[in-house]
């Protein structure tokens, strides 16, 4: 029996060295391929979920600036370029007397809240571009440009838009 199967393998021959070729290259693209579609995936994803920050610290902080300038009595604006920070100021019908202010801290919008003289500080939005973002009150109107920047490089995801707020009347 131990010869016959000598005799069966003498018999059969192995893959020549360009089948191996052909198969190792078919491999290859197949990898590739594979390889490319999870780097595109992954990419697809970060960028995806940097926008998705970059929406939604926008819409944080026009729902912070829009909700205070509702309420102000007065308004005011720097002279600067940017307008900031800006001062919000309103008497509740207790009496309590409320003050907001908005600035940048590199790039972050930090909202200053005192009533009565007791002081919060909360970040509204990170990622802003100070050189995109400004404050105008004119006519009535407070009209500001906020610009938030996420991701690095040519992965960066910019959301901006012009908003205005129509105050308390009477101002």
């Amino acid at each position: 029996m131990f010869g016959r199967m000598i005799s069966v393998s003498r018999g059969q021959k192995g893959f020549t060295a360009v089948e191996m070729l052909v198969a190792v290259t078919i491999a290859g693209l197949i990898g590739g391929g594979v390889v490319m579609g999870i780097a595109q995936t992954v990419n697809t994803s970060v960028r995806n979920s940097d926008h998705t920050v970059a929406v939604n610290e926008f819409r944080n902080a026009v729902y912070w600036i829009r909700r205070d300038a509702k309420m102000a009595q007065t308004i005011q604006v720097d002279v600067g370029e940017s307008g900031l920070p800006l001062v919000l100021s309103w008497a509740e019908w207790d009496n309590s007397q409320y003050g907001v202010t908005y600035d940048l801290d590199n790039d972050k919008l930090m909202r200053t809240q005192s009533v009565d003289g007791d002081e919060s500080t909360i970040v509204v939005a990170n990622n802003i571009d100070p050189a995109l973002t400004s404050f105008v009150f004119a006519g009535g109107m407070l009209t500001f440009d906020i610009t938030i920047s996420v991701g690095e490089g040519s992965r960066t995801i910019s959301e901006s838009q012009e908003c205005t707020v129509d105050p308390r009347p009477g101002l």
